[in-house]
C-alpha cells in the first residue's frame, strides 16, 4: 500500500509563494509518475502539474504555467510544488497523487492510483 502525505499549505497574500511537499512510503517511488491536483469549493478536482519518473519531463495546466514548478527528489521519496505569484483563484485543497502503471504524465484524476489527504492553500486578495 502506497501512502502519500502532503504538507506546506497555508494562508498567503496574492503575489506570494508557497512550497508544497508530498512524501510517499510503502512503494517504489522512483517508478511512479507523480501529479498535483487541486479542488476548489464547488468545483471538480483538476490537474495542476505532473512529473515523470526521472523528473526530466513535466506537464502543467495552462493557468499555472510560468508560476508553478513541480520537481522531485527520488532519494527522499518526495515530490514538490513550488508556487509563485499566487492568485486568489489558486485557493483550493491541493492533493498529490501517484500513477503506478504508466510512464506517461496523465492529467485525468481516475488515472492515478494513490492519493494524499490534501493540504489547504488560501490566497487572500
Amino acid at each position: 500500500q502506497v501512502h502519500l502525505v502532503e504538507s506546506g499549505g497555508g494562508l498567503v497574500q496574492a503575489g506570494g509563494s508557497l512550497r508544497l511537499s508530498c512524501v510517499t512510503s510503502g512503494g517504489t517511488f522512483v517508478r511512479y509518475v507523480m501529479g498535483w491536483f487541486r479542488q476548489a469549493p464547488g468545483k471538480e478536482r483538476e490537474f495542476v502539474a505532473g512529473i515523470s519518473w526521472s523528473g526530466t519531463r513535466t506537464n502543467y495546466e495552462d493557468s499555472v504555467k510560468g508560476r508553478f514548478t513541480i520537481s522531485r527528489d527520488n532519494a527522499k521519496n518526495t515530490v514538490y510544488l513550488q508556487m509563485n505569484t499566487l492568485k486568489p483563484e489558486d485557493t483550493a485543497v491541493y492533493y498529490c497523487a501517484a500513477n503506478t502503471d504508466s510512464s506517461l504524465i496523465r492529467t485525468a484524476r481516475d488515472q492515478y492510483d494513490y492519493w494524499g489527504q490534501g493540504t489547504q492553500v488560501t490566497v487572500s486578495s
